[in-house]
């Protein structure tokens, strides 16, 4: 059974590139979203058993979507992918609940190692 998983990233490049990094043959019925108010939307309405996430967003940010997303009790494996490597960032997100943090340009080899680490391949 595929897994709904959300792809959350204002760029649509970058949303591409996180498409293209899948791990070939993973079986995911793929939901995007542009911003974090369509991630949370997505999220309620089940698409989102896994997340992708960008941090930086217009109308509702990364860290704002992990904070509603706690706050509500909704269940999803958010992985952060961001270009924003300062070392308060990770510890940020990581203490909101993300699962992991990915640093941009993501590339299929780390995404897999993530996946795998966690038990999600």
């Amino acid at each position: 059974m595929a897994i709904p998983l959300l792809i959350c990233d204002d760029s649509n490049m970058a949303r591409k590139q996180v498409k293209k990094s899948l791990p070939d043959g993973w079986d995911v019925d793929i939901t995007y979203a542009t911003n974090g108010v369509e991630g949370m939307d997505a999220i309620r309405n089940g698409q989102a058993e896994m997340m992708f996430l960008d941090l930086t967003m217009p109308e509702m940010d990364g860290y704002e979507v992990l904070d509603h997303v706690k706050a509500e009790g909704l269940k999803s494996v958010i992985i952060v992918i961001s270009a924003d490597i300062q070392p308060e960032a990770r510890e940020r997100v990581m203490a909101a609940g993300a699962l992991d943090f990915i640093k941009k340009p993501i590339n299929k080899e780390k995404l897999v190692g993530v996946l795998q680490k966690y038990g999600l391949l």
